[in-house]
């Protein structure tokens, strides 16, 4: 057996015993008060703070490119963000809230109460390996729970980091960090945990979940999809254009809640693409400095440049907004495309990369109808004036997250939740909403030294007939 897989079969077969180590801490603190989960909470934003320049090295080192100001305003600030978030209002979230006693059981009272779930799983993807590690994790201790983090192979370098940042941070029955290829990952989702977290592809949360069900493991799962940009007929054309080339750019389209497709009115396709070409020019005037994200490995690089040859195989016409893209840096500038056959691979599966299909529409009722027909995207983002009009999309449209002239912005709300719907997800997460999921919302009935419950006892005779009988008239 090679070295990398016996090595790989360690790390899994470790698994029990870090897991076990992690339910016996849990056991000997069931329910840590505030002032342990805010020294959690501040350890954390101490490591982020510390070595942002590290984490920032080491995911450009991942990705072979990516610029340390994407990865402070994308990853770095919303998890600073977070967990000043989880500190200010922690203590809050965790007090039970008292709840209205039924009419016939006054005196008695009753209360909900936050407890923590226990040890709490986290899969993390590599397309941002920090805040999509930082942000359930945060949620989660600021819920009372212990931690496992699964980090993504992909990511070797952040990866390593990480693990050996929280190693020395935090003692080991708090939270600790796996890093390990595809059998380490099944072994970890295989895990009895009180519940998992998972942000991925669908393919691979289908799996996870077939995982999670033999131990009866409620999960909540964070997807994708295909998001789309719905540019209204009274819209700000220009601005419409600029954030969705923007929430296409970052990160090189490596983004679960990226723009998908844009649907447009079908007269403005060619100026989509003219006022595309000139905001480009002005956010990345030379993509060779170092300012725009590369595609992370070879593998997924090749995987767009297949969907691209593919659609225009297809009949579709390719606008590249950059001219070529250079293959030994992986770096691919964003290419519309239109006239995309419908059944073409870049329609059908979610893009992850940096190619952006323009889907015309002829009234705003058919491009509703567009998006209706297809699963529920983790995101759809709306440019409109009109406000009877964004009613009227919001209504009509099932997604994750909104987000009405803007992209991207909404996953960093910490007052709204984030989560998909459909193929796109279950559950959510992000502040008070994450708290909750993570935590068991307890439901507690406190009876009163007088209480006339006793009447209802048995044996059944004519003085419980006649308190039933009043108890079903109401």
């Amino acid at each position: 057996m090679p070295d990398a897989t016996m090595a790989e079969a360690a790390k899994a077969d470790s698994l029990p015993r870090m897991f076990a180590r992690q339910r016996e801490a849990f056991r000997r603190m069931p329910y840590p008060a505030w002032p342990q989960r805010a020294a959690w909470l501040k350890t954390l934003r101490a490591l982020l703070r510390d070595n942002n320049t590290r984490i920032c090295d080491a995911i450009s080192a991942d990705f072979g490119c990516r610029p340390p100001e994407e990865t402070r305003l994308l990853e770095l600030f919303p998890s600073l963000g977070a967990i000043d978030h989880a500190l200010r209002h922690g203590r809050r979230w965790m007090r039970p809230r008292r709840r209205f006693a039924g009419f016939w059981f006054l005196p008695a009272r009753t209360e909900v109460m936050p407890q923590p779930l226990g040890v709490v799983g986290i899969i993390v993807p590599w397309n941002y390996p920090l805040y999509l590690a930082v942000g359930p994790l945060v949620d989660a201790l600021a819920a009372g729970n212990r931690v496992l983090v699964k980090m993504s192979e992909y990511t070797p370098c952040f990866a390593a980091l990480f693990e050996e940042l929280v190693e020395k941070l935090f003692p080991d029955g708090e939270v600790r960090v796996v890093n390990g290829g595809a059998d380490v990952a099944s072994a970890f989702a295989a895990l009895p945990f009180d519940h998992l977290l998972f942000t991925g592809s669908t393919a691979v949360g289908r799996k996870v979940m077939r995982a999670a069900a033999e131990n009866l493991t409620p999960v909540t799962l964070e997807l994708g999809g295909k998001s789309p940009a719905v540019i209204g007929p009274n819209a700000r054309f220009d601005h419409a254009v600029e954030r969705i080339i923007y929430g296409k750019c970052v990160n090189a389209g490596q983004t679960c809640i990226a723009p998908d497709y844009v649907l447009l009115p079908r007269a403005r396709q060619g100026e989509f693409i003219e006022r595309a070409r000139a905001t480009l020019a002005r956010m990345y005037p030379d993509f060779a400095n170092g300012q725009y994200t590369s595609i992370i490995t070879e593998r997924q690089h090749a995987r767009l440049l297949q969907l691209l040859d593919e659609a225009v195989a297809g009949g579709a016409v390719a606008h590249s907004l950059a001219g070529k893209h250079a293959d030994a840096t992986r770096l691919m500038p964003p290419i519309l495309l239109t006239s995309v056959d419908a059944n073409a691979g870049v329609m059908r599966e979610e893009i992850f990369g940096p190619l952006l299909p323009l889907v015309p529409y002829d009234s705003l009722d058919d491009a509703l109808a567009y998006v209706a027909a297809r699963p529920h995207p983790l995101a759809l983002y709306l440019f409109e004036t009109d406000k009877d009009v964004v009613r009227r999309v919001l209504e009509r449209t099932q997604a994750g997250g909104v987000s009405v002239n803007d992209t991207l912005y909404q996953i960093a709300q910490h007052h709204l939740p984030f989560g998909g719907v459909g193929p796109s997800g279950m559950g959510a997460y992000h502040g008070e909403v994450g708290f909750r999921t993570l935590s068991k919302m307890k439901p507690v009935f406190r009876q009163s030294r007088f209480a006339a419950t006793s009447l209802l006892d048995p044996p059944y005779g004519a003085r419980f007939r006649r308190v039933l009988k009043l108890l079903l008239r109401r």
